[in-house]
């Protein structure tokens, strides 16, 4: 199953690369991590591992290394601006069974 984004987190990737200069796409994994788990970890996708598997939406691609994609396959990233202040990305984890309190971290 992919790791889609929405048109939203695409336009967002694209932009963030496009005044960055340089990046594949959207890097996305999980690492152990607070009181439930795991949590996400974003970053520039500079270059494609042999072990990555990527996936394309919205002509963004996002890259996951195979230990990462068993934790989030079929995950959608929003990216989602309540006010000036509120912005950012959100996940839609179809695997996640129960998270922390503050949310910084999940159960598969």
């Amino acid at each position: 199953m992919a790791v889609t984004l929405t048109e939203s987190a695409a336009q967002r990737v694209s932009n963030m690369i496009a005044k960055r200069g340089k990046g594949l796409g959207l890097r996305v994994a999980t690492k152990v991590s607070g009181c439930a788990g795991f949590a996400y970890v974003v970053d520039y996708a500079d270059e494609i591992e042999a072990d990555d598997q990527v996936f394309e939406s919205f002509g963004v691609k996002v890259v996951v290394d195979h230990k990462s994609l068993m934790n989030i396959q079929g995950m959608e990233i929003d990216y989602v601006r309540e006010s000036l202040l509120n912005e950012g990305f959100e996940f839609h984890n179809p695997n996640v069974k129960d998270s922390c309190g503050c949310g910084e971290s999940f159960t598969v």
